[in-house]
């Protein structure tokens, strides 16, 4: 797993304009075959931590999960990743609000989207609506954050909205948060409500 970091951490110098020298040579010697890409950290906490439940080292199978830090990157790291560049094959998770930049890409990287699951909104949205509100209020409560969530839905703001979209709102409304959450969430779920683009990525990893 060190070595797949020192991998991510060279695609992510090599996307910011550094070297990809590096990143080339780490994917030889480790055997990558597929990159995961997905929008941000959240996300990519919640694969690992699924992966694991299901008793599966994505590491050891040649599978590098790597956050882009948002939607509008996806182009770059499919050219560097994909066909034009390191001949990865390329899946991950987008939101359907994003795709045309995911189809920009795959289009400009000759490289299928069919690896790729939508999210309606985006995954902390599925996660919310597998659980439903009550389970995710426990989840609150027990980490300590229930009140600053009464608190954070007492806001004008918030007033009028749905209380799923209330909690999507609060889990980013702190650094941080939406990391914890993003392995929370998945841990709590009963393996036959994984959203389906979580459970479809996996399946075709």
């Amino acid at each position: 797993m060190t070595d797949m970091r020192a991998f991510r951490d060279a695609v992510t110098g090599w996307a910011a304009g550094g070297p990809g020298g590096p990143a080339g040579e780490l994917a030889a010697r480790l055997g990558v075959r597929t990159a995961v890409l997905l929008e941000g950290p959240s996300d990519l906490a919640a694969v690992e931590t699924l992966a694991a439940r299901q008793g599966r080292d994505l590491a050891a199978e040649g599978v590098c999960v790597t956050s882009m830090g948002g939607a509008m990157s996806v182009g770059r790291y499919a050219g560097l990743l994909g066909s034009p560049g390191l001949g990865l094959r390329l899946a991950g998770l987008c939101d359907e609000g994003e795709l045309g930049y995911y189809d920009r890409a795959f289009e400009s990287a000759r490289a299928p989207r069919h690896g790729f699951f939508v999210c309606v909104a985006d995954l902390e949205e599925e996660l919310i609506r597998a659980l439903g509100v009550a389970s995710v209020e426990e989840i609150l409560r027990a980490e300590g954050d229930f009140v600053a969530w009464q608190i954070f839905g007492r806001q004008p703001a918030q007033q009028g909205r749905l209380p799923e979209r209330q909690l999507r709102r609060f889990l980013g409304t702190k650094k941080g948060r939406k990391i914890r959450y993003g392995r929370l969430l998945v841990e709590a779920l009963d393996a036959e409500r994984v959203p389906a683009p979580l459970r479809d990525l996996l399946a075709s990893l």
